[in-house]
């Protein structure tokens, strides 16, 4: 077997119930209660796994695919049935387990099943003992036992996974490209998929790869190893930097490269937190916990600098005595170009390669109605914040996981998403433009705006929810990298913008939280603990403030991508 980096496995800090792993997590008894678990790594390609069925009791339980909210035991999930009475295998759909239908032939212990799915098309195949079910080719796209929809699951995040009901059980042994024998049930296969990588008992179709850290597609745009080399790390497009306030000038080293947003934060003391960057100039100032108009006059950041940049006084988060820090942002070094591909023409400096972009504009609504702006980006943003420069107004959020375009959040405020609609009904952002309506901070006529444009990259920063569940063994959220810094908000409840990072927590659990909305002091808490992983972050607390029973969206901006972590 080539080298391959990490293959994925089963994940034991995602699973509903209590059923047991081993096997190196690769071998699953499922309980005997509702029970549910996925596999360690996303698809994002068209991938390959096999499973041998290893014992069944009643009517068994289901394989085959999960979205990576796992608090159901068949919600969001596409499963056949290894259905013991009968032998029958069938199909499950969806949220509802509803039969879809019969897909042939029987399923006994020792069967190793082979499942192929294409996250593009969502075309699902299912074979045993190398046949494929319903004369099936994943390799031509012919005959797939089911195709969904890109409205079938919660999130956009799909692994293999399973499930069992209650009084039922079944156990099974996964093999996703790391041992075609099983556990040493079965004589080896030595298949690899068409990269060379994985030991698979049957041959992959061509075209469909192993869960492996090797296939993870990076950029060259953000890859350590691409042809720009090290200048493309995500930490060379995004940092946090922690220095020392001293009232004033102050030369803050260390960041990797050249900010052009620069959010501070005053982690000893309560302070309004400063948005600051190089389209507006480093004497205009923005509050994130105020609705106030931007400040000007004193110099905020006299100097965006090659490697960081000179605060003064207190016009930044520099207070003498106090410690303090920033989150900073590459753009594309200060140069900006007109954008006319909306409505309304706007300045925009942009980095395409990191998903990022400074907006500003004037807004024309003086009803309701929607006007779009150019955001200078390759693909349509999965967050956009706004506010008014020149008036006082609120910042909104528009995200990708609302529950409508329409529906917006407060950065300054711990409210819910709130329906902005009755001012002109918004669509998703595309990969030219954003839309604006009569909101106050969005798209007033006359009002100069700023906006922060982001969309997901691999390895890189991501923007998705998870549900959460009330307890301390909370949710996993897969982000394909190491977090260097997350936010998480309440979407259906009131609740703060709360961010950590790891230049501030450098070990697990991650309990360091400031707000975004808030002026208040930095808090640490081991009741709100994170821990932050090499793939993505997992909650360990049951607070309301970052686990209740409802819906969160988050943010996260990584340091390492997970094609290049040494270990899950």
């Amino acid at each position: 077997m080539a080298s391959s980096g990490n293959i994925a496995t089963l994940n034991p800090l995602q699973k509903m119930s209590v059923g047991t792993f081993s096997n190196g997590n690769l071998k699953y008894a499922m309980s005997s209660s509702d029970d549910g678990y996925i596999a360690s790594m996303s698809m994002t390609k068209k991938s390959y796994c096999e499973v041998r069925v290893d014992a069944q009791s009643n009517y068994g339980g289901s394989i085959g695919i999960r979205s990576g909210q796992c608090n159901s035991y068949y919600t969001d999930s596409l499963t056949f049935q290894v259905n013991y009475s009968s032998g029958d295998l069938y199909l499950y759909k969806n949220t509802t387990g509803t039969d879809v239908g019969d897909i042939g032939g029987t399923v006994s212990n020792g069967d190793i099943v082979m499942m192929a799915y294409d996250p593009a098309t969502y075309k699902w195949w299912v074979g045993v003992n190398g046949t494929w079910r319903s004369s099936g080719n994943p390799a031509t796209g012919a005959n797939p036992i089911y195709t969904g929809s890109a409205t079938m699951f919660e999130d956009t995040d799909i692994f293999w996974g399973g499930y069992t009901s209650s009084a039922n059980g079944l156990t099974v042994t996964f093999n996703f490209g790391q041992d075609s024998t099983f556990g040493g049930q079965e004589t080896a296969g030595g298949n690899a998929d068409e990269n060379g990588f994985g030991d698979f008992k049957y041959t992959p179709p061509t075209g469909f790869l192993c869960n492996s850290s090797g296939n993870i597609a990076i950029s060259d745009d953000i890859d350590p190893a691409g042809d720009d080399g090290a200048d493309d790390n995500p930490t060379k497009n995004f940092n946090t930097v922690i220095f020392d306030g001293n009232g004033g000038s102050n030369a803050v080293t260390g960041l990797g490269f050249k900010p052009d947003l620069i959010w501070g934060f005053t982690r000893s003391g309560s302070q309004s937190k400063r948005v600051v960057d190089s389209t507006r100039g480093g004497s205009e100032r923005l509050y994130s916990d105020l609705t106030s108009a931007a400040g000007t006059g004193t110099a905020t950041i006299s100097e965006f600098g090659t490697d960081g940049f000179t605060a003064t006084g207190g016009a930044f988060n520099n207070d003498s005595g106090k410690t303090c820090g920033a989150w900073c942002w590459k753009a594309n070094g200060g140069v900006t170009s007109s954008n006319s591909e909306g409505d309304i023409t706007s300045t925009v400096q942009a980095n395409t390669k990191a998903g990022f972009s400074i907006v500003t504009y004037t807004g024309d609504r003086t009803g309701t109605g929607v006007s779009t702006v150019g955001h200078g980006l390759s693909s349509a943003p999965d967050m956009v914040i706004t506010k008014s420069r020149s008036n006082s107004g609120n910042w909104w959020v528009q995200h990708i996981e609302t529950s409508t375009a329409s529906k917006m959040l407060n950065l300054q405020a711990t409210n819910a998403e709130t329906d902005k609609s009755g001012n002109g009904t918004l669509s998703r952002p595309t990969a030219t433009v954003f839309g604006t309506n009569f909101t106050d901070g969005l798209g007033t006529n006359g009002q100069t705006h700023v906006a922060y444009c982001w969309h997901n990259v691999e390895g890189m920063q991501r923007f998705g929810s998870y549900e959460g569940n009330s307890n301390a063994d909370g949710p996993f959220v897969y982000t394909g990298f190491r977090p260097r810094m997350l936010f998480t908000k309440r979407l259906e409840s009131t609740g703060g913008w709360r961010v950590r990072d790891t230049a501030r927590d450098t070990f697990n659990a991650s309990t360091k939280i400031s707000w975004w909305d808030s002026s208040s002091i930095e808090y640490s808490n081991s009741a709100y603990s994170i821990d932050i992983l090499s793939n993505g972050f997992k909650i360990r607390t049951s607070s309301n403030d970052f686990n209740a029973s409802e819906k969160w969206i988050y943010g996260a901006w990584g340091d390492v991508p997970f094609k290049y972590n040494n270990t899950f």
